[in-house]
């Protein structure tokens, strides 16, 4: 663990950090150095809508930054942390520092939390996402806002792609210029996210403009689902036709950010009648992800990786056991998954024209229901998860693995579901929903585990060694996380072999 410097107490001087565009006040708290809500890039409204981040400007005098920018829009409307609902803006593009010692000097790891939510939804706001307790560690924590949705993801003509990817390169050239002011050093930046939030992480491994903001990265549950510009476009086409206008920056412009949210929901309720044009994606109902278009991303991440990109950076990645099951409780399927429905996941999803046979070959004592989540799990996380450390390891990239199998004592039918790394990785185990899953109060078994996590989580920010061997093709060794910790084979070898042949592309749009 890296160890904590003293930090002046709650009574103290509130702290300054001047940074390259002014002066910036924040607030102590539990030893900490907290400042919220600092803008990284001018609005992206107006003029800039649709644009790529521009460079937040100077000001005169002391600023305060001491309440989180308001998150940008997405379903659901607007929300402080708790989920109250607070006064809208245009702030969309901030991060927010966690420093157990702001002094210049101090050379802290830096942690960099791209918040997830299938590029729709999520604010770095919410207070699962607080980074007292993972800096009380001796790190410096950021989290940052991103766009999201149509405003962020959505490919239109007149507007580069991928914005919310621009938008979090932004944040981490804000970091690298402004982080040594908080007690970082831009020498030591690992970036780290969840769902979403580890997908953008693989992108960042890819993206060319990226290169050189961080030395590591920490892929929780990446997904597999990356768009063909073919299929993105075609995506847009639909959203702008909820409001009769072009899918493009001209057409789209004059709609209110706020409403565009709506007209996302929209076609996802509807997306079945796609289902002959966008394909897999229509079973999981997803409308936005990080658009391969050749410039921003030039490739996937699994091949950027396989060819070399990014390999003196160092990886850890991994994913949940049962990381389907949530989105099963959420579609009113778990415990009623049926022979047909099992059928048509894995017809959709299983890799391979055969890969249905296979699956049920690989898992002969397999319910339909186990049949279902394994496929939607291993297409969704688990593999993409597992080919992204086997190209990072493969082309010489130092590479970590973990599989969390701890399963949710307050929910147990979700078993080690996905999210669930979540609030052990932050140690916020009553914050928000994660209270839910983990139980109140947190068990002591909870709590030690959470230590374990963020321990190896700090330790690999500081040197690159979250305690565990590194992963490679022959041995294939895993951190299993858990009530007794284990290091082993990768336990998911069925799924592994099921998949060893394919090659996550940039989905297509199909005739």
């Amino acid at each position: 663990m890296v160890a904590a410097a003293a930090t002046p107490s709650e009574s103290a001087p509130e702290p300054l950090a001047r940074t390259t565009a002014g002066v910036l006040r924040g607030s102590w708290e539990s030893g900490l150095a907290v400042f919220r809500g600092i803008r990284y890039a001018e609005p992206p409204v107006g003029a800039l809508r649709f644009a790529a981040p521009r460079p937040v400007r100077s000001w005169v005098g002391v600023r305060a930054a001491v309440a989180y920018g308001p998150p940008p829009p997405q379903p659901g409307g607007l929300f402080e942390p708790g989920g109250q609902a607070r006064q809208p803006g245009d702030d969309w593009l901030s991060v927010n520092v966690w420093s157990p010692d702001p002094a210049p000097s101090a050379g802290l790891p830096v942690l960099v939390w791209v918040p997830g939510g299938a590029y729709v939804i999520g604010a770095s706001s919410l207070p699962e996402f607080d980074g007292g307790r993972l800096a009380a560690d001796g790190v410096v924590v950021v989290t940052l806002n991103y766009r999201l949705g149509v405003e962020g993801f959505a490919l239109i003509d007149g507007a580069p792609a991928n914005r919310g990817l621009l938008d979090q390169v932004a944040a981490l050239q804000w970091v690298q210029g402004n982080i040594r002011a908080f007690g970082g050093d831009p020498d030591r930046v690992t970036i780290f996210g969840q769902s979403a939030g580890g997908g953008s992480v693989a992108a960042l491994l890819a993206m060319p403009l990226a290169a050189g903001l961080f030395r590591r990265a920490i892929a929780q549950s990446p997904p597999g689902t990356f768009f063909s510009p073919q299929l993105a476009a075609d995506i847009a086409v639909a959203f702008a036709a909820e409001y009769r206008v072009p899918p493009t920056a001209a057409g789209l412009g004059p709609v209110d950010p706020s409403l565009l949210p709506a007209a996302a929901e929209a076609v996802t309720a509807k997306i079945d009648r796609w289902h002959d044009l966008w394909g897999a994606i229509t079973h999981r109902r997803i409308v936005f992800a990080p658009v391969v278009d050749g410039d921003v991303l030039p490739t996937t991440p699994w091949t950027a990786l396989a060819n070399g990109v990014s390999r003196d950076v160092d990886l850890l990645v991994g994913h949940t056991r049962e990381e389907h099951r949530l989105f099963s409780l959420i579609d009113g399927v778990l415990g009623q998954v049926t022979e047909e429905q099992a059928a048509t996941a894995l017809l959709s999803l299983a890799p391979g024209p055969d890969g249905a046979r296979r699956y049920r070959d690989a898992f002969p004592a397999a319910s339909p229901e186990d049949l279902y989540e394994l496929v939607n799990a291993d297409w969704l996380f688990r593999m993409p998860a597992l080919h992204l450390a086997q190209a990072h390891a493969a082309a010489g990239g130092r590479t970590h693995f973990y599989e969390l199998a701890w399963s949710a004592p307050g929910m147990p039918a979700l078993g080690a579901c996905h999210g669930l790394d979540v609030p052990l990785v932050f140690g916020n185990l009553s914050s928000g929903q994660p209270g839910q899953l983990i139980g109140e109060p947190p068990s002591a078994e909870a709590e030690a585990l959470s230590a374990r996590i963020r321990a190896a989580w700090t330790a690999f920010a500081a040197d690159g060694d979250p305690g565990w061997p590194a992963y490679n093709a022959d041995r294939r060794l895993v951190q299993v996380l858990d009530a007794q910790p284990a290091v082993i084979p990768y336990p998911e070898d069925a799924s592994r072999l099921l998949w060893q042949q394919h090659v996550f592309p940039a989905l297509p749009l199909t005739d």
